[in-house]
């Protein structure tokens, strides 16, 4: 679980839901919409990659990429010579960008084409990216990021040295503009649909991880850490 501490000791107050703006009201199914920090943040927390959405030479550009959550802050991090990171580092105030997470809980076949549907967890964050320069801030968002993917592994690796941060920029997006949607349940069909001869419901969908492979040169005498045993 990320550590919801920030470097900014200023910020929302952690109870009170998100705003909703032009931009992260829904305009179909608005029931499904959810403004709640502890939702958001659940669902944000449950995963590793992003998508990060960006304009590059008036054409729209859409990045998968990991990230981390720390308090009211999402960091993403890539190579200083990645376009958008040097983009939200050169811009002033920043980069606009849209990121997105999704899980997919489940498929949804109802008895017509029309209505089969899926079960998901999302969240949509507009705002502005901005590169992140301070050296405590740089290494609490790498260690977030570390620790999203596999909760436990940042403090059982070797720390980046300072060449390896002088070619790693980090960008920060503050949760300031957020949206959830969440679709649960069965399929919809219309009443004059339901005799009809085709099955429907709920096909679940689960995330596992299989038995970890060791490194062809890891030393044997090195165990599988208990946080990777655990899944």
């Amino acid at each position: 679980m990320p550590d919801t501490s920030t470097p900014d000791s200023t910020g929302p107050d952690p109870v009170a839901p998100y705003v909703p703006t032009g931009r992260t009201i829904p305009t179909r199914s608005r029931d499904r919409a959810s403004y709640d920090r502890e939702v958001v943040h659940s669902i944000l927390d449950a995963a590793y990659l992003c998508h990060l959405g960006f304009v590059r030479d008036g054409a729209p550009v859409v990045l998968p990429t990991l990230f981390g959550r720390v308090g009211e802050r999402l960091y993403i991090h890539g190579s200083t010579g990645s376009r958008p990171l040097r983009a939200a580092d050169a811009s002033d105030p920043g980069l606009p960008v849209c990121l997105t997470v999704t899980h997919v809980d489940a498929l949804v076949l109802a008895r017509s084409a029309f209505h089969h549907s899926m079960n998901y967890r999302s969240v949509v964050v507009h705002g502005v990216a901005v590169a992140v320069t301070d050296p405590e801030e740089r290494r609490i968002a790498l260690d977030a990021i570390v620790e999203q993917a596999v909760p436990g592994r940042s403090s059982d690796t070797r720390p980046a040295d300072a060449r390896e941060l002088a070619a790693t920029a980090v960008i920060r997006l503050d949760l300031d503009e957020v949206s959830a949607k969440i679709r649960t349940g069965g399929p919809n069909d219309e009443p004059a649909d339901v005799g009809l001869p085709h099955w429907a419901g709920v096909i679940p969908l689960t995330r596992g991880y299989g038995a970890p492979v060791p490194a062809h040169d890891l030393d044997p005498a090195v165990a599988v850490p208990d946080y990777l045993s655990a899944h």
